[in-house]
């Protein structure tokens, strides 16, 4: 088939800065216009000495990686909120779903973690990020409890806990990243130079990085480049853009070309989210009535914008006073509400979950073997991908950009069944799937190929870290600084205790995802909507 052509906008150069100007105040001096010297800081004048250091990589050489954890505040946010019900002091903010700001994985995902053996070294590295921290999306909930609210002002009374709504108004803006969104992508950037600024080789190419046209990805991208190679990122990277829209091949965002994935046929994560809310908010619900008087038809719908509210007002403004309405077990509720709207809409609940993302797991599969893709039966943008200077093969550096729901999909698709238990709609349940650990604001997956001199022993505790043989390769998983133990998924990889899979095992398994994710039936099949539960393989029955 014919695929629908992709926007390329690549900055480069001073085409790069202007690119960049324009997106900023109009008031920019040209570079046509005269500057004062004492205004001018292109000039370089009296620098001092300006020679850097060897480029780190923190990924092969540190020696304990997270001995320990400690909460570390999300500064400047006010994050300190009390909450009815903590006994344990423990952090609402890391209980937000997809909503939180980005905190690492606090408890790992069942494996533990260890240096590289001596002689080894990460050759290769592919991330896909989550952009930052963000506005809400138009027309979401708390925009329309927002809009209630303004209807009712000066018909109610609100007293209680709830006596500022007197006086409050909605003030948040839409969809663009918020200042700590910025700096979370700015972090990763950095954070992701230690790690692995030593596999970047300036022999005078850049590398490619991948985003698309969506604003809060644009610049998610800006900021993580900026993090990672500076202020002067354009003279090392190329950043290519694609188009974020309904109908174009993008694998950044692999809904848009699954027409099945915008339909009620994968509505089975939201109908099991709306019998959650009814169930542990009932009690939230009635103390919100208790607190109102007049115009005010308080439903639970409203109850559950109003943890929204909490969410986006604390990365917006910097605090919340919807936060501290809420007991700790309804904020575990809350996070519970959005793993079951993630498994049914884009895990392995979902029957579009492996469609969503087997365009991007087919992207690595061909960056880790250096080769382009020439077809697919996916969303992938064969036009950009058959050609090296759109899709390089030889990068050992590759980052992109994407979306919550995308990465969640991709997740899926690359067949990580520990995230694959059924959620009951009807109570909590103990699961690897929880949103506030895979999919934060700032979320990352981080991929490395390992090259080692020998196999290493899987049993890491061993007094010699290898067993005889050659040299050999082998595939890392990070999720937000955290391994995902591929042995748990995948027989073939064995039961190691650091979680890797040899890469020949790992690119075997690899081969039958593609199959399993049936994307042409999934996508643009004529199935009726499967009941929440039904489906437990991220694909139509």
């Amino acid at each position: 088939m014919m695929f629908q052509s992709i926007l390329l906008l690549a900055f480069v150069g001073y085409g790069s800065a202007a690119a960049i100007d324009r997106r900023q105040a109009t008031s920019t001096i040209s570079q046509s216009s005269h500057v004062p010297d004492y205004f001018d800081t292109t000039l370089g004048w009296f620098a001092g000495p300006t020679p850097t250091g060897d480029a780190p990589i923190l990924a092969q050489t540190n020696a304990a990686p997270f001995p320990g954890v400690s909460y570390i505040p999300n500064a400047p946010l006010e994050t300190q909120v009390p909450i009815i019900g903590n006994s344990n002091n423990n952090n609402i903010f890391q209980l937000l779903g997809n909503l939180s700001p980005y905190f690492p994985n606090p408890r790992g995902f069942g494996v533990s973690e260890y240096p590289l053996p001596p002689g080894s070294n990460v050759s290769w590295v592919n991330m896909i990020s989550r952009h930052g921290s963000r506005y809400p999306t138009i027309s979401s909930g708390p925009q329309v409890l927002g809009q209630k609210i303004y209807n009712a002002t000066g018909k109610f009374n609100a007293t209680g806990p709830l006596s500022f709504l007197n006086t409050w108004k909605y003030g948040l803006g839409a969809e663009i990243l918020v200042p700590i969104g910025k700096q979370e992508l700015f972090d990763s950037g950095t954070l992701h130079y230690y790690q692995y600024g030593h596999l970047y080789t300036s022999n005078g190419s850049k590398i490619v990085a991948r985003t698309t046209t969506q604003n809060r990805m644009l610049q998610s991208a800006e900021y993580f480049l900026a993090g990672f190679f500076g202020l002067g990122w354009t003279q090392n990277a190329t950043l290519e853009v694609t188009i974020e829209q309904l109908g174009y091949n993008n694998t950044l965002d692999g809904y848009y070309k699954c027409a099945n994935a915008n339909t009620g046929v994968s509505a089975g994560g939201t109908n099991a989210t709306a019998v959650w809310i009814g169930t542990y908010l009932a009690a939230a619900t009635k103390r919100m009535q208790g607190m109102t008087s007049g115009n005010l038809n308080w439903t639970v719908s409203d109850t559950y914008n109003a943890q929204n509210l909490c969410a986006y007002e604390t990365v917006s403004l910097g605090f919340s006073h919807w936060c501290s309405l809420f007991t700790y077990e309804e904020w575990q509720g809350f996070e519970y509400s959005l793993d079951l709207t993630f498994a049914g809409s884009f895990g392995f609940q979902s029957p579009t979950g492996r469609a969503i993302g087997i365009g991007y797991v087919q992207e690595v599969l061909a960056r880790m073997q250096h080769h382009v893709i020439t077809s697919s039966t996916a969303q992938v943008n064969v036009t950009l991908d058959n050609n090296t200077i759109t899709f390089p093969v030889d990068q050992t550096l590759n980052f992109d950009f994407s979306h919550d729901a995308n990465i969640m999909a991709i997740l899926t698709a690359f067949g990580l069944t520990q995230f694959n238990k059924f959620l009951p709609p009807t109570h909590m349940v103990e699961r690897e799937l929880i949103v506030s650990y895979l999919e934060p604001f700032a979320g990352r997956l981080d991929i490395e190929v390992i090259k080692t001199p020998q196999p290493v022993n899987s049993d890491r505790s061993a007094a010699s870290p290898y067993v005889s043989g050659g040299p050999t390769s082998y595939v890392h998983f990070i999720l937000n600084q955290r391994t995902i133990p591929l042995g748990l998924s995948f027989e073939e990889c064995g039961m190691r205790d650091d979680g890797w899979c040899e890469m020949e095992s790992f690119l075997k398994v690899m081969e039958k995802q593609v199959e399993l994710a049936n994307y042409d039936y999934a996508c643009n099949g004529n199935y009726a909507p499967v009941p929440y539960g039904n489906i437990t393989n991220g694909a139509p029955l």
